[in-house]
């Protein structure tokens, strides 16, 4: 018995090794699947970038079209105006004086209900007026205590000047007291006192007559005037001109007045 040899397959060679290739059972079929996917979604991206338009844009589109065409005769109010006499691009009115672009139209895009935006205005108006208030209120305030300040400030420069203007006083009321050999004040606050007299004095405890008044209970300005008023009955002198007059008459007739308001 022979063998045909030339017939036989030989399992070794190129064409049957390259014929074995990528035979792998659902791999073709995974390949397809994955390109119609890729195909698919290529195709929606390109719907997509198609359909830019929203359907407010396309809605808004219409309406332009349809506001810019004039009315025609299958309109059956444009009809009605024609047949009373009107024409295209006439005025209404009878007297031919009324508008003749027709009145715009003003769409609402947004989805609030209807008096919203009003409601809105009012509310913004409202809280306008609020803030307005606020710093009318803040302003007073602030020109309040500023004006507080001030007064405080004035009050505090008037007191150092009288302050000031008593310790003259009794500066001169000591000179001039010396001069006429008194050695003693009439009122212990009528001279000026050393300051180690002032310690020892405070240190002491006297008692005054009940109808002596203490220095301590009159204010400043009391002291003043009754040192300028001392000053002026027994020396005839005025701090405020800074002069010792000769007599009375001269006094009188030569000085402004005894305070110091007198003398401005």
């Amino acid at each position: 018995m022979k063998f045909n040899m030339a017939e036989e397959e030989d399992y070794m060679s190129d064409s049957f090794i390259n014929a074995q290739e990528d035979i792998r059972p659902g791999l073709p079929m995974l390949r397809q699947i994955r390109e119609a996917r890729r195909k698919e979604e290529r195709q929606q991206e390109a719907n997509l970038k198609n359909r830019q338009k929203s359907l407010k844009e396309e809605e808004k589109e219409k309406r332009d079209i349809g506001l810019k065409n004039a009315l025609g005769c299958e309109n059956r109010g444009f009809a009605l105006l024609q047949k009373m006499g009107y024409k295209s691009g006439q005025a209404l009115g009878k007297s031919g004086d009324g508008i003749v672009e027709p009145i715009p139209l003003h769409i609402k895009t947004g989805k609030s209900g209807i008096g919203h935006e009003a409601l809105l205005k009012r509310k913004a108006e409202e809280n306008l007026e609020r803030y307005k208030r606020k710093v009318h209120v803040i302003n007073q305030d602030q020109e309040r205590a500023a004006e507080q300040f001030r007064m405080r400030l004035k009050t505090k420069q008037d007191e150092m000047k009288l302050e000031g203007d008593l310790r003259r006083s009794q500066r001169a009321c000591q000179q001039l007291d010396t001069q006429k050999n008194i050695q003693v004040p009439r009122e212990v606050w009528y001279w000026l006192k050393p300051e180690e007299e002032c310690e020892e004095e405070e240190e002491e405890e006297t008692e005054q007559n009940e109808d002596e008044y203490e220095s301590e209970d009159l204010s400043v300005l009391e002291k003043l005037q009754i040192l300028t008023s001392y000053l002026r009955e027994e020396h005839l002198y005025c701090i405020w001109c800074g002069t010792a007059y000769e007599d009375k008459e001269d006094l009188s007739s030569n000085c402004p007045g005894p305070t110091s308001a007198d003398h401005d």
